[in-house]
């Protein structure tokens, strides 16, 4: 299990937004790429998945840029992660027969572990939001 380069980046513009936000002037993609140290072009594809998930807005013009489209303490790691990768799981092996009738030595059970290692993935990630990173990064709350 690997969170993908454009989760981490993801994640990262939010956390940026985040503890950037007035709540509400825009922040152009140059100023995220720049305290961010990530590349523009790749961010600005990032943000507009971001934006086709509901998790940020965005404003044209000048002055224009993001805002969080929801406050920081109800947007979770996992929904970032989900907007730029897809599932969160451990690998796409499809459902294990619980009813006995498996085909390979031992697969299904294999099937039945992945499968909760996705799970348990997914509800650490759950418990995660961008004002709880934001905490943490500040110096308010202990580190993970």
């Amino acid at each position: 299990m690997k969170v993908s380069t454009r989760g981490d980046y993801a994640s990262r513009a939010l956390l940026s937004l985040a503890l950037h936000a007035d709540g509400q002037s825009p922040t152009s993609v140059r100023e995220i790429a720049e305290r961010t140290a990530l590349p523009q072009p790749y961010l600005e594809q990032i943000l507009l998945a971001l934006k086709g998930a509901g998790l940020v807005k965005s404003k044209r013009g000048v002055g224009g840029g993001y805002t969080l489209a929801r406050p920081a303490a109800e947007i979770r790691l996992s929904e970032i992660v989900r907007a730029v990768d897809g599932p969160i799981q451990a690998g796409d092996f499809g459902e294990p027969h619980t009813d006995g009738a498996c085909d390979h030595d031992g697969q299904c059970v294999l099937l039945a572990i992945w499968a909760g290692a996705g799970d348990r993935m997914r509800q650490y990630l759950d418990s995660y939001t961008l004002a709880d990173i934001a905490g943490i990064a500040e110096g308010n709350t202990a580190w993970p």
